[in-house]
């Protein structure tokens, strides 16, 4: 690290600070270790990239820090690079951390190049030292801290370690302002005089934040923001003696970019040693495998299978203790325990409550295992891999491996799928990507598929449940693939995205992971699915007397003709109409509905006794592809900016749930006599 600077007088204002950083360098992991729980989340102003904020006391300064979007420069291409640049133009922060990957420092230091064109105070933060060191890349952080001018502090922030540093060096800046004297990187000399030349012309007319020599260069970047701007703060003569210069010498932009390129190289020339040319690192080694054509797509296929099998091998049992030991025992306790109360209040606690909230919360094994393994993949930086070999297959699409991503965290939950499509800079293909992404079956869809396969289908439930997962994926892309050569007309997009290196995951970072996805699980296990099983419960006991004179049973029986088609009774139609409002529902109304049945060897044996080997084929198949839950309607309208859009993919996957759940009816009625229904 830095030589520890003289700590000034404690600073009495309070501290904005921005923390910037490119994609993957592992900044949210500082954000996270910053802030700790005192943090919350909401949407950058006028627009849909989230905006995370949070809080921390250091050296009796009360600091604000602004996690910006990952960004590679400063221009105005994507909406997170004009927010990153907003912020330190117009909420001037008193210092901006930059977090950067010591393993591709000279790639990061881009970002670096442009932020020291700016007055703000910068702190680099050299975040996976042991990465770099890993691959033989030793850096001199004392000897980077003198050629750039500004403070230097390694870290490896999964472990935590140079956190507490780099919020002192931050702290202490933002106190001495007047000591920041970086070494900035200059224009290439053919330019030099034509960039004095702009800044001249501009004179004193460049009003404030706007500095006037950042002014110029990006004026001669070609910044089409700045170039209105600059139109409407000069005098039209004055403009037209600026747009001449333009004009004249439109390849200023490379004796920029060459003169940024030749400051990173000077300034990591003493600092960096690299490993010998034609040694071969273990991400290089690693990565002949996973971003082979064929080898890479049978490790993706092979990993997905993996997380299923163990969700299978460790969480089912785990599922089945917690229904067998602990939810049917309450049960049976609360009924000994209410004998003498009301019987409408026995009812609520254990048909309505327990039976429904109750059996969802069993659920928890499946979601930790499932997040575990979601948050190893893109913490030891294969998901980045798995887009690239997937950019071919989303192509056909109209698609690319950008889409990948959103897309894979559909497998956890569909809301933020088609959040996560806002990284797609195409407006069809973030739109395409919106539509599809509910199609992927989220961890609540799976959690079902965990809890119903092994009732109906036995020792084979690991193969069903794969070829159901297979069907949504099939379907997916049947759908995208029309969708684009009718509505969007054979639109296609390219991309260019960073491989990060290989890296041993942080426990800590899983576990947050983990228990920030089960929670909110939990929570809304706790809210609106109790509220719902509750509600449900109701409509399922009155008016009375029995089930079959419900008010549910009637908006059952109302779609007897439909259930027909489908071969579900009106008890599963209801359950498959639960699940609009979670898809965790669906088990919580069969835990309602077949309750009555159950009997001391649980819901499971319920449900085989009472429904037929095609109409679990069908509840399955249509449960699996059933129209969105009701949060990520909400999220699709947002997303899309009207309801026009949300409703068709409403309606496309309502369509397709009743058309592949009629024809696997027709079909396991076929085969139903040959399947063994015994486990």
């Amino acid at each position: 690290m830095t030589a520890p600077s003289p700590q000034p007088a404690a600073v009495q204002h309070p501290v904005l600070l921005g923390l910037a950083g490119q994609p993957n360098v592992g900044k949210s992991t500082v954000f996270n270790l910053l802030t700790g729980l005192n943090q919350h989340v909401g949407n950058w102003p006028g627009k849909t990239v989230e905006r995370r904020e949070g809080m921390l006391t250091r050296q009796d300064a009360r600091v604000t820090v602004v996690d910006l979007p990952g960004t590679y420069g400063l221009t105005t291409n994507s909406p997170e690079e004009r927010i990153a640049r907003d912020f330190v133009l117009h909420e001037q922060p008193d210092v901006v951390v930059v977090i950067a990957d010591a393993a591709a420092l000279e790639r990061n230091l881009y970002l670096l190049a442009e932020l020291l064109a700016l007055p703000t105070p910068v702190v680099l933060g050299l975040n996976m030292m042991d990465v770099a060191h890993s691959q033989g890349v030793e850096i001199e952080p004392e000897v980077l801290s003198a050629a750039l001018g500004i403070p230097v502090v390694p870290m490896v922030a999964r472990h935590a370690q140079g956190v507490a540093q780099l919020q002192d060096e931050a702290v202490r800046l933002a106190g001495a302002k007047e000591s920041f004297a970086p070494v900035r990187p200059e224009i290439a000399a053919p330019h030099r005089e034509v960039l004095a030349d702009i800044r001249g012309l501009l004179a004193d007319r460049v009003p404030a934040p706007y500095p006037a020599d950042w002014v110029a260069l990006k004026l001669l970047e070609g910044d089409a923001e700045l170039i209105a701007l600059t139109r409407s703060w000069l005098a039209p003569s004055a403009w037209q003696q600026v747009e001449a210069l333009l004009a004249a010498h439109e390849d200023a932009i490379l004796d920029i970019a060459a003169g940024r390129y030749a400051w990173i190289e000077r300034m990591v020339r003493a600092a960096v040693r690299r490993p010998r040319l034609g040694q071969v690192g273990l991400t290089d080694r690693l990565d002949r495998v996973a971003l082979h054509p064929l080898w890479g797509m049978v490790l993706l296929l092979a990993v997905f299978a993996l997380i299923f099998a163990a969700t299978f091998a460790f969480a089912s049992p785990a599922q089945a203790w917690l229904e067998i030991m602990v939810v049917v025992p309450l049960q049976e306790w609360l009924r000994a325990s209410l004998a003498g109360a009301p019987a409408w209040v026995a009812g609520l606690l254990i048909d309505g409550m327990l039976a429904g909230a109750g059996t969802v919360m069993t659920f928890v094994p499946v979601l930790t295992v499932f997040f575990t393994a979601l948050a190893l993949l893109e913490d030891t930086g294969y998901f980045a891999r798995a887009a690239y070999v997937m950019d071919r297959y989303m192509h056909r699409l109209g698609l690319h491996g950008k889409s990948f991503l959103p897309l894979c965290l559909g497998f956890g939950c569909n809301v933020p799928a088609v959040m996560g499509a806002r990284v797609i800079d195409s407006p069809s293909g973030r739109l395409l990507t919106i539509l599809l992404a509910p199609l992927v079956p989220c961890s609540a869809r799976l959690m079902v598929l965990a809890f119903l396969t092994p009732i109906f289908f036995g020792a084979a439930a690991l193969p069903v449940a794969l070829a159901f997962i297979a069907l949504n994926l099939a379907l997916l892309v049947l759908a995208g693939t029309l969708l684009n050569r009718s509505l969007f007309r054979g639109k296609h997009m390219f991309f260019i995205m960073e491989m990060p290196l290989y890296h041993a995951p942080s426990a800590s970072t899983i576990a947050r992971f983990v228990w920030n996805n089960v929670w909110a699980f939990l929570r809304k296990a706790g809210s609106l699915i109790l509220v719902f099983s509750i509600l449900l419960w109701g409509l399922s006991h009155y008016p009375g007397p029995a089930l079959e004179a419900s008010y549910l049973a009637k908006v059952g029986h109302g779609l007897a003709p439909l259930g027909d088609v489908l071969g579900l009774d009106w008890r599963l139609l209801v359950a498959l109409l639960a699940s609009f409002v979670a898809k965790e529902n669906a088990i919580a109304a069969l835990g309602i509905l077949f309750g009555g049945d159950a009997g001391a060897d649980g819901l499971a044996a319920a449900l085989t006794a009472a429904i037929p080997f095609a109409s679990a084929l069908s509840f399955i198949a249509a449960t699996m592809l059933f129209i969105p839950c009701v949060a990520t309607v909400a999220v699709m309208h947002k997303e899309a900016g009207n309801w026009r859009w949300a409703l068709f993919g409403v309606l496309l996957h309502l369509a397709l749930a009743l058309t592949v759940s009629a024809l696997i009816y027709q079909g396991g009625c076929i085969f139903a006599d040959a399947w063994p229904r015994t486990k």
